[in-house]
């Protein structure tokens, strides 16, 4: 495991996108670090240990599983963290809900560094654009985001296809020769449909990208290239809010980065898609 982002919310961002790795009590001290943030500093291992009801040697353990080398670092990138906006206490609720919802956004998508390496989203599309055919699957507010990745693909002249049921879906995915990918997106990363059509996508013996909050899920032990974003409870419970944001945003680099991939081709489809838009405008 490795920190790509250890200023602003990156270290929190990896934090949560890795809890669903840690035990029990590797994960208290996790959430103490996350309720703590710039203010880590000022606490020793025993004091992160008191918070976490766990022992130092608990705190350490944490520290290692998420990829530094002891509770030190850790308590060095903490330090250089950006402080965290507070959350509204207007008591309009309507300008409660747009500030809470808008720093939810914003958290989420500044966390994109600490979580999508330049390494995994040129690995992605380099399975995207050797594939003759994409199948995207997603269920839910996933779903649409599965749709948005399908336009923007066929925009860039691949062959896509993004069935909004679940049996045709897995139909499809069991019919994806080896060259062809399924590009699957899922929040938790365990949703039942999305994850079964990734298994058949593997069986049939295809390459199968996922799109998710949680470093450790179903659907990434399925994938052959996992995308890592989003994993924030941040408004109200409704997590999906955010990371939908910063599902979108990874969509946007992944088909940037195939259209410098297929270079002429894709530019070219990209006009034809301009000529069919610019015919449905007044």
């Amino acid at each position: 495991m490795e920190i790509h982002s250890a200023a602003g919310v990156g270290l929190a961002a990896h934090i949560r996108a890795h809890l669903s790795d840690l035990r029990d009590t590797e994960a208290r001290v996790a959430r103490v670090v996350l309720d703590q943030g710039a203010q880590l500093v000022h606490l020793s291992v025993s004091d992160v240990a008191v918070l976490a009801g766990t022992a130092p040697s608990s705190v350490v353990r944490a520290c290692q599983r998420l990829g530094f080398r002891g509770y030190q670092e850790l308590k060095i990138a903490a330090a250089r963290q950006a402080p965290a906006p507070e959350p509204s206490h207007d008591r309009d609720p309507a300008a409660r809900a747009l500030a809470d919802t808008v720093r939810a956004a914003q958290e989420a998508l500044s966390g994109l560094a600490a979580t999508v390496t330049p390494e995994r989203l040129r690995a992605a599309a380099g399975l995207v654009d050797a594939a003759p055919r994409v199948l995207l699957v997603g269920a839910g507010l996933s779903g649409a985001v599965a749709l948005d990745a399908a336009y923007r693909l066929r925009a860039l002249g691949c062959a896509v296809d993004a069935p909004a049921d679940p049996l045709t879906a897995q139909l499809a995915a069991s019919q994806l020769g080896s060259a062809a990918v399924c590009l699957a997106i899922s929040h938790t990363g365990a949703t039942r449909t999305t994850v079964d059509t990734a298994r058949c996508a593997r069986r049939a013996g295809a390459q199968v990208v996922a799109l998710t909050s949680y470093a450790r899920s179903p659907l990434s032990e399925t994938s052959d290239c996992t995308l890592v974003a989003g994993g924030q409870d941040l408004v109200f419970g409704l997590e999906t809010v955010a990371s939908r944001l910063a599902h979108l945003a990874v969509i946007d680099a992944l088909t940037l980065t195939l259209l410098g991939l297929r270079g002429a081709p894709a530019e070219e489809a990209l006009r034809l898609s301009a000529d069919v838009t610019v015919d449905h405008s007044y």
